[in-house]
């Protein structure tokens, strides 16, 4: 019986501590009491209790370390599930979802993918189109900061951020189970990565340092930003050269004799531009990996001062960041989505109809030959201005201008004037400051901001017009231009919308007016001369047309479906004779271009008119072959072979004329195709110069034979 006793007062102090780790109430009066009466003994004294300083873990902090673990794994779980929808609505230019970056922000940027979630992104074979493709786009990538930090994990692909403190443009790298940096996940508001790949090597210099892996290198070591090849120090040197030369309208000539010179790669400085050139679509893929979430490229500061000086607003050509998003993906539903397409191919088949039966008349009346037989030679370029400002007007106003008509109005003949001289003093405008022009009053400014006046003038009547119009037809209650099923132009669309105000809406649509005229007409000379000159291929052109338009049934869209080499030709042609010959981007974290380093911000060009004539990019670079656009199946594999064509610039920065410009061209040359076959009284090379777009030195003349 004493056993027991002495058993039960050795658990009793345990049992207390077990009883208090359960009720902590019951703790705190147990203890209060037992003290109490351990006070009132005389001449007692407290001892300190070794486990009151020291307490054993208690069943709550078990249960709030469980509550912890499980809130923890579904924070990875949430995190882990939003970076695949953020990448795959990315990928499909879906709307993007605040709750996914709440998740990854709230998890601290680190989260485990498994291996296969990362194969169903990151499939191993992997395919190129002409289009920018998001999976391929990863491949090779690095983020700084992290790889020298954090090394790869071996239960998956783990992506990693840079830190809780990360900002929206932060990126997110994916590591995966063999411990390579091999992909990026980019959720909303998040940037691409800053690092190309390069071989084992790092550059440093100050507080930056680049880690990565190329698949091609020099010596395996990244060079300094400074040691890229340059054609001269001073700007301003090379400015008073570029005048005495008369470099500015050869320019796209002394960029392809420079390539030749320096490699694939060079600096140049000129006047206030500082710029990278680069040459090889690979190395153009890797640029554009960098632009980031709003793509900004080189702003024409003479076009943006001329907006601030007459408080007029800009359109989303000189926007940058988010305003400039918002406004682009308003304007993309109205001139870039597939069911915008359908809706004005119709009115561009018209205008290119009514200008064959024009041509088909002139030459009926002022050719030579008898019958059908008749032919007429001709400088077809003062025509196609007229018809690309035809087409345009029908497409953004909804409306036609009459300028197929014996007696063409002069105000349509006055603003491509001003459109021509807009273009042409915009060059000399890139390389010293507008505002010293203005104050000095220099002729060259005066022009320009001359012809801008007159663009905007008559870009605003016919807004107002449009406005009255559309007004009416409300007011009137009558059947509108909606109802009776025909197309009310882009200027209706957005007015019945109401998304965008009447200032941005003019803003807009005047740049479109002012890049949809010279930037149409040009390619078309440069391609009615080159079937004019290869017989071969305007036969086989002509042949696919035919059986594409007899199988359509007079339906535009069928057409140009059913005829690949048709756009063939329009691609060869902006291969050849690219309008615009560079685009520009600054990278939004640094990189790493043929093993040289450029830092965040640098201006990169890609130089169009040197890679479309390159040997090293194309066979036979100076054969006129739109079959080569047609069989994709030889360069599928070749690195960069998506970055070939970019003449209407890339990705969610691309020409927001495009879908305008390429029908346009298209249907003209398709039905000028079926009533005529051409010749050209001379085969020679044009000579070509530059003002801002590539155009002919003298346009050549074609000879319209009717069939």
């Amino acid at each position: 019986m004493e056993s027991v006793v002495k058993v039960k007062k050795c658990f009793q102090k345990p049992m207390r501590k077990l009883t208090s780790c359960v009720l902590k109430q019951e703790e705190k009066r147990l203890c209060s009491g037992h003290r109490s009466r351990r006070d009132r003994r005389p001449g007692t004294r407290r001892r300190k209790d070794p486990l009151r300083q020291t307490p054993p873990r208690s069943y709550q902090a078990d249960l709030d370390k469980e509550r912890k673990l499980r809130e923890a794994m579904n924070a990875q779980k949430n995190a882990e599930r939003a970076a695949m929808r953020a990448h795959f609505r990315r990928k499909y230019q879906l709307s993007e979802d605040p709750q996914d970056w709440y998740h990854l922000r709230s998890f601290g940027g680190k989260v485990a993918l498994p291996h296969e979630l990362s194969k169903i992104i990151y499939p191993e074979a992997q395919t190129k189109d002409e289009g920018f493709d998001l999976l391929s786009a990863f491949q090779g990538l690095s983020l700084n900061p992290v790889i020298g930090a954090s090394g790869p994990s071996a239960d998956g692909c783990r992506v990693i951020g840079t830190g809780a403190k990360r900002s929206m443009s932060s990126p997110v790298m994916v590591w995966c189970s063999q411990g390579q940096a091999c992909r990026q996940v980019l959720p909303r508001g998040f940037s691409l990565a800053a690092t190309s790949p390069v071989e084992d090597g790092a550059v440093e210099q100050g507080a930056v340092r680049t880690v990565g892996v190329r698949r091609r290198g020099v010596d395996g070591r990244v060079r300094r930003f400074e040691e890229i090849p340059h054609t001269g120090r001073s700007g301003w040197v090379n400015l008073l050269k570029f005048w005495r030369e008369d470099r500015f309208r050869h320019l796209h000539k002394h960029m392809e004799k420079t390539f030749k010179e320096l490699g694939p790669i060079y600096r140049e400085h000129v006047g206030t531009q500082n710029t990278v050139n680069i040459l090889l679509p690979g190395d153009i893929s890797e640029l554009f990996r960098s632009e980031g979430l709003h793509p900004q490229r080189m702003t024409l500061t003479a076009w943006a001062t001329h907006r601030e000086i007459r408080q007029h607003s800009k359109g989303v050509f000189l926007k940058n960041g988010e305003e400039w998003r918002s406004d682009r993906l308003l304007l993309n539903k109205e001139v870039m989505m597939a069911s915008a397409v359908r809706r004005f191919l119709p009115l561009l088949n018209e205008v290119a109809t009514d200008f064959c039966q024009m041509l088909i008349g002139r030459v009926e009346r002022e050719g030579r030959g008898q019958g059908s037989r008749r032919s007429l030679t001709l400088d077809p370029s003062p025509d196609l201005f007229r018809f690309a400002l035809e087409a345009s007007c029908h497409v953004l106003y909804g409306e036609r201008i009459g300028l197929f008509s014996a007696s063409p109005s002069l105000e349509s003949q006055k603003f491509i004037w001003a459109v021509e001289r807009m273009l042409t003093t915009t060059l000399p405008l890139l390389f010293l400051p507008p505002r010293l022009l203005l104050r000095i009053g220099a002729p060259q400014w005066t022009q320009h901001a001359k012809a801008w006046d007159h663009i905007f003038s008559h870009a605003e009547s016919r807004i107002q017009k449009g406005y009255q119009r559309l007004s009416s037809s409300r007011a009137q209650e009558s059947s509108t231009v909606a109802s009776r099923g025909q197309y009310p132009g882009v200027l209706g669309q957005l007015m019945e919308k109401g998304q965008l105000s009447l200032d941005l809406i003019k803003a807009n649509l005047t740049e479109l007016m002012a890049g949809g005229v010279d930037t149409t007409a040009v390619p078309l000379q440069f391609a009615l001369f080159e079937l004019g000159r290869n017989p071969v291929v305007q036969e086989q052109v002509r042949q696919q047309v035919r059986e594409s338009w007899a199988k359509a049934g007079g339906d535009p869209q069928t057409a140009l479906q059913g005829a690949p080499l048709l756009k063939g030709t329009i691609k060869e042609i902006l291969r050849l004779y690219p309008v615009g010959i560079t685009v520009q981007r600054y990278p939004v974290r640094d990189i790493v271009i043929q093993n040289y380093h450029i830092p965040a911000g640098t201006a990169v060009q890609a130089c169009l008119y040197p890679m479309g004539r390159s040997a090293e990019v194309f066979p036979d670079p100076l054969r006129f072959d739109p079959g080569r656009w047609a069989s994709r199946g030889e360069e599928a594999g070749t690195e960069g072979a998506g970055f070939r064509s970019l003449a209407f610039g890339f990705g969610s920065r691309q020409c927001v004329g495009r879908r305008i410009a390429e029908n346009e061209m298209q249907l003209l040359l398709m039905h000028i195709l079926l009533n005529f076959h051409l010749t050209v009284p001379s085969s020679e090379d044009l000579e070509t110069t530059y003002t801002l777009i590539l155009q002919p030195r003298i346009p050549p003349k074609i000879t319209f034979h009717k069939l």
